[in-house]
């Protein structure tokens, strides 16, 4: 049973359409990634389902109800956390206090929100008291994901988690996102980090010029041989 559909997104910025037609479908304990050229509409779709890109065309259903065009702040109450690629923490506040913002529409929800946090990124534990704008790279994406967690959302979405980060950074986060998924978690995510991205995820949807261009498995879309060259590097 799907959590998530979006069906046939046209949308964009303006007047410029820059989704012409994006159909995706996540299940509850699924990991979606989607993949594609730079401008394919990969963030964008992301972002029409989160409410901060207009939807001209189509539809949005999520957990049995149409959130097309709904307000952004909404989407947190109804169990959808989106974690952008930039700017996804306060560099002032401590990491606890980062945390702690994830909760603030359900305070009471707060203690239990913390203790998910860090069991899914132990690493934060000795660097709660820490100011975020002084971790590194990787560290910061943590405490971005774990404010994501705070209120057991159904569906996170993460926009490019390891850009920028170390090999070592970017096998933590897509183990951790399997981790998320075992819970019962969606996940949708974009990644440029293609290939890794879609030895963890169950399906792989490729984006062109904003429409479906190919969806199988995972790993059936980084073995074909036709994605690798236009997608993967050969």
């Amino acid at each position: 049973m799907s959590l998530l559909q979006a069906r046939g997104v046209v949308g964009g910025y303006g007047e410029a359409d820059i989704l012409n037609g994006v159909d995706l479908t996540v299940a509850p304990g699924q990991v979606v990634v989607i993949i594609g050229a730079n401008g394919a509409g990969k963030s964008t779709a992301m972002k029409a389902i989160a409410g901060l890109v207009r939807v001209r065309l189509g539809s949005i259903t999520f957990d049995g109800a149409d959130i097309t065009n709904r307000p952004a702040e909404e989407m947190v109450g109804r169990g959808l956390a989106y974690v952008p690629q930039e700017r996804n923490v306060f560099a002032s506040l401590t990491v606890e206090e980062n945390l702690r913002m994830g909760a603030y529409v359900r305070p009471s929800a707060t203690a239990l929100g913390l203790e998910r946090a860090y069991a899914t990124f132990p690493d934060l534990v000795g660097k709660r008291r820490a100011a975020a704008g002084s971790l590194s790279g990787g560290q910061r994406q943590m405490v971005a994901v774990g404010r994501a967690l705070m209120l057991a959302p159904k569906l996170v979405m993460l926009d490019e988690p390891t850009a920028g980060l170390s090999p070592k950074f970017c096998n933590l986060i897509f183990h951790r996102v399997r981790a998320i998924a075992a819970q019962g978690i969606a996940v949708l995510m974009v990644e440029q980090n293609a290939r890794p991205a879609l030895a963890i995820a169950d399906r792989g949807v490729v984006l062109a010029m904003g429409r479906n261009r190919f969806e199988d498995a995972g790993t059936a879309v980084a073995a074909n041989p036709e994605i690798g060259r236009m997608f993967l590097g050969g």
